[in-house]
């Protein structure tokens, strides 16, 4: 288990590129086992979570070639169904969160899949319903068995149907769509996640010669077809990243220019970071943060104190919260954070409120900021990262408080996040992996 050491307070200043985006290469990568012909995928991101699914794709029998750091092909001519039923690949699915979305293609290509309860971040409940629901209703069975903590799905007939999902859950759509587009006849599903990565995935089907229209809206009308074929697919930008350097630009009172963006994908995120006093500048497809000596948090226009929280697209992003919240420490004013989706996300506040930040933890799901502005002076100090975001969050405190803090636990970072302190260190700040 790896650390940082990071000495605080040092200035940034150029130019940095967001990576591919995590969320929708554990889409698209699934998608390539519902064809047997070839399909390119460009723009992966190098972290782990990705790594291991390649992987398990490998293990399971698809021909994977790296082309170039970024670029893969894959090939799912046939697929190990003996491989599903080993140790390995329980211990490797059952470690990655990703995994569940290898249910829908595989059900939809070979009628039957097998999938230990997936892994992932420990922010709280995450429940699988959305996506068994929706795949039942397309006459999928399901069993559990308990003792192992494992989940057989059998189809002899995928029939398509209309639906109305009990949430918007962006990966339980995914799985959905990845069940539908072989499903004979028309499928419908409402309420269905919108987010730019259920629309990557959705076009790329397309292009594989699935029928799915009302792409980008919350009902998706799916016409089975019999057959897919190969493609080219590029991911888009990581949009919690580019959210993560404009928080970082501000927190450390750096000017910092973010390269090609997808600035049209990234919903209400800039206004949300503007709300918070925070000089988001486009500039044609890249986002120019100028130096900060200090940001004002704004009111709602009654007076009130403003609220962030998280809902589906193409509302606030849950995966930028934790972000969020350590920025407003250092802003004027105070913003109440609500993570409404994970019970267990803000737990990493007590860290920041060592290091001298003024939180109030109402409940699992709400944190009240009282924003102290260019008198905060953040204290070093020693952390442990619980999950992903909380780890960048936590990164971004150290990397303005004064004196040398230290990390454990990056391996949750690594997991989101391409070699960020080498990245980082580009631009000037003074991050240390630790083996």
């Amino acid at each position: 288990m790896s650390s940082f050491r990071i000495l605080g307070k040092q200035k940034l200043a150029g130019e940095i590129t967001p990576q591919g985006a995590k969320n929708e290469a554990l889409q698209v990568l699934c998608a390539v086992l519902l064809t047997p012909e070839e399909v390119v995928i460009s723009n992966i991101p190098d972290i782990l979570d990705i790594r291991n699914q390649i992987s398990l794709l490998a293990d399971m029998g698809v021909a994977v070639r790296q082309l170039s750091k970024h670029s893969y092909s894959f090939t799912a001519a046939s697929v190990n169904q003996e491989y599903l039923h080993t140790k390995e690949f329980y211990t490797k699915s059952a470690s990655l969160r990703g995994s569940v979305m290898i249910v829908g293609p595989l059900v939809a290509r070979y009628g039957k899949a097998v999938i230990p309860k997936p892994g992932g971040d420990k922010i709280g409940r995450r429940r699988l319903d959305t996506h068994f629901l929706g795949i039942q209703k397309l006459g999928a069975e399901f069993t559990y068995d308990a003792d192992n903590k494992l989940y057989t799905i059998e189809a002899e007939k995928l029939t398509g149907c209309y639906m109305l999902l009990d949430e918007a859950s962006v990966t339980g759509t995914a799985n959905i769509i990845m069940t539908a587009v072989l499903a004979e006849g028309i499928t419908q599903i409402y309420n269905a996640a919108c987010e730019p990565y259920v629309q990557q995935l959705c076009r790329m089907l397309n292009r594989m010669g699935a029928r799915i229209s009302g792409i980008g809206s919350n009902l998706l009308t799916i016409y089975g077809v019999q057959a897919l074929k190969g493609c080219n697919h590029s991911l888009l930008p990581d949009m919690i990243e580019v959210g993560s350097f404009i928080g970082l630009a501000a927190m450390t009172g750096s000017a910092l220019t973010i390269k090609n963006v997808q600035y049209d994908e990234l919903g209400i995120i800039p206004d949300s970071f503007r709300k918070l006093g925070i000089t988001v500048e486009r500039q044609g497809d890249d986002i120019f943060v100028p130096a900060h000596k200090e940001y004002e948090i704004e009111s709602f226009i009654d007076g009130s104190i403003m609220t962030l929280a998280d809902s589906p697209w193409p509302g606030l992003t849950p995966d930028l919260l934790s972000v969020f919240l350590v920025i407003a420490a250092k802003a004027k004013g105070s913003v109440l954070i609500h993570q409404k989706m994970f019970e267990s996300r803000l737990f990493f506040v007590d860290k920041l409120i060592d290091m001298g930040a003024q939180i109030i933890l109402c409940d699992p799901h709400r944190a009240t900021v009282i924003g102290q502005g260019s008198r905060l002076m953040l204290r070093a100090s020693t952390m442990t990262s619980p999950d992903i975001r909380a780890g960048i969050a936590l990164l971004i405190a150290a990397m303005s408080a004064e004196g040398t803090s230290t990390i454990h636990n990056i391996d949750q970072i690594d997991r989101g996040y391409e070699a960020i302190d080498e990245r980082l260190n580009a631009l000037g700040a003074r991050i240390e992996r630790i083996p």
